[in-house]
């Protein structure tokens, strides 16, 4: 399974199509075998989705996204969890322990980045 998290830096970007990157773990039996980063290859409309379905990423972890892009993950077969915040490692070990829900927000506003409906 590999679980992708939109990044800035080592934390969580709080919106997923202006992050920085996206640090892509995959894990094995819950444990993590790997990790990299791969640098966001530009925010276009619905091109995201794709590109992280041929990394075979099966869950996208953010801080916040767009309704459209949600459904676009999930046209791709990728679950989506919105509303985390902190650092990528303590995510994806939150995600592990089963303890990271989905806050379902969206955001509807891509010129205020940060400003998004919970």
């Amino acid at each position: 399974m590999k679980i992708a998290i939109a990044s800035e830096e080592k934390y969580v970007s709080g919106h997923f199509g202006h992050c920085e990157g996206f640090t892509i773990y995959e894990l094995e039996d819950n444990k993590i075998q790997s990790k990299k980063f791969i640098p966001n290859p530009g925010h276009r409309p619905g091109y995201l989705p794709v590109f992280l379905k041929e990394q075979d990423v099966n869950v996208i972890i953010s801080g916040g996204m767009g309704e459209t892009a949600q459904q676009l993950f999930n046209e791709n077969g990728i679950d989506v969890i919105v509303g985390a915040q902190g650092l990528c490692n303590a995510m994806i070990q939150k995600y592990i322990d089963g303890e990271l829900k989905s806050t379902g927000s969206i955001c509807r506003e891509h010129q205020h980045e940060g400003h998004c409906d919970e």
